[in-house]
């Protein structure tokens, strides 16, 4: 019972995981479309960027255009001010890697897998909790 019990909830938490690491390279593949059409608004900086004040996107990027947007940014110079909590958000290794951890975790029964999928589903609660947190 305890065994099956293990099962059903190792299971559950893969799926989960597998789910938000999805939800987040699609969110992410939408941002950084966002920043090649050169309509980089505040929301689609603070999410690539993990900055959660916009006030402060304009100490790092310069002043917003009129139509509150910035232009000529590129995803590079984006990606090279990322703050820590932008990789929890918005960086696709993160989210790739922790799908691999959940995958692998369905057909590897061992403590070091199930650590690894513990880490794999705080991450990406982590992004999901920070990115909630962000300018709409």
């Amino acid at each position: 019972m305890t065994n099956l019990l293990e099962g059903i909830t190792l299971f559950g938490v893969s799926i989960a995981t597998i789910l938000m690491a999805l939800a987040s390279l699609l969110g992410t593949m939408t941002m950084k479309q966002m920043v090649e059409l050169g309509q980089v608004d505040a929301r689609t900086l603070c999410g690539l960027t993990g900055i959660t004040d916009p006030r402060d996107l304009q100490d790092v990027f310069g002043p917003p255009h009129m139509n509150r947007t910035w232009h000529g940014l590129t995803l590079q110079a984006i990606e090279a001010r990322r703050k820590p909590a932008g990789y929890l958000i918005s960086d696709d290794r993160v989210d790739w890697i922790s799908i691999g951890v959940a995958i692998l975790a369905f057909f590897w029964r061992h403590p070091v897998a199930d650590i690894l999928l513990i880490v794999a589903a705080v991450s990406q609660v982590s992004g999901w909790v920070i990115a909630s947190r962000l300018p709409r």
